[in-house]
């Protein structure tokens, strides 16, 4: 199923998915004006909003997409590293795939492959109505 992203957070921060395979997600995310805070840094929360996206859409390729829809339950994240500009890349992979709920690990790194921040994101499974 295709996802119309243009009027979503994803479009609004830039969020671009590189790679999507069954339990693994790639995307990575621009440090610019709109993803940076006030004192020029990555917002923490521009952080968190990748880790979730990358979750989310994990989720919802390992799930009935026609039955059921996956939304974040709980998320936490450290912040390691600060960055300034260029890009950043997510990468997720599923730790726990059960009937309701999942579990999701998320590193996100600069161009050199250092740590930024590190997230644990559980979804939950929901049936649509």
């Amino acid at each position: 199923m295709l996802l119309d992203i243009s009027k979503t957070l994803l479009h609004s921060l830039g969020i671009e998915i590189t790679k999507l395979e069954k339990g693994l997600v790639v995307a990575t995310m621009p440090v610019d004006d709109r993803t940076r805070q006030p004192f020029g840094l990555l917002h923490g929360g521009a952080s968190v909003a990748l880790a979730e996206t990358v979750a989310s859409v994990g989720a919802f390729e390992l799930i009935d997409q026609e039955t059921e829809a996956a939304v974040g339950l709980e998320i936490n994240a450290n912040h390691v590293k600060g960055k300034r500009d260029g890009v950043v890349t997510a990468t997720g992979t599923v730790l726990h795939q059960g009937k309701t709920t999942m579990v999701w690990d998320v590193k996100i790194a600069d161009e050199d492959g250092n740590l930024v921040c590190i997230s644990r994101c559980t979804m939950a499974v929901i049936k649509r109505r």
